[in-house]
């Protein structure tokens, strides 16, 4: 086993030294995928950033843009519980009855994750 060992070692290093000495360089190709692809909107509603949130929407963002996986701002704040946000989306016209691809309201996400302040705020809105 320890000679197995020794003799993988030595392969490993003789390997090294052919790639170098042929002028190639050994790079390792890294890919960066993107897990969540989100609206720009969309990322401050889900870190709480409040301030940006309302920079955006000042600037004529669309507070409806759903991200690729069919998740609206409105959305998002109500599944994580971001209550100054819902406020601010609603009042800027964020719309209550657009549905995610599983059809899920904002109210509905909230009701799954258990956000209990904006399901009490969503279910005042008509």
């Amino acid at each position: 086993m320890k000679n197995s060992v020794i003799y993988l070692g030595l392969a490993l290093v003789a390997f090294a030294n052919v790639s170098m000495a042929s002028g190639h360089k050994v790079v390792a190709k890294q890919e960066v995928v993107s897990v969540y692809d989100a609206t720009p909107l969309n990322v401050a509603v889900v870190k709480g950033d409040v301030e940006t949130v309302k920079k955006f929407i000042e600037y004529g963002a669309n507070v409806n843009e759903k991200s690729e996986d069919g998740m609206s701002p409105l959305m998002t704040a109500a599944r994580y519980n971001k209550v100054e946000i819902v406020k601010l989306l609603l009042a800027s016209g964020a719309r209550t009855t657009d549905k995610n691809e599983k059809g899920y309201t904002a109210l509905k996400l909230a009701q799954l994750s258990n956000a209990t302040e904006v399901i009490a705020l969503l279910k005042d809105v008509k």
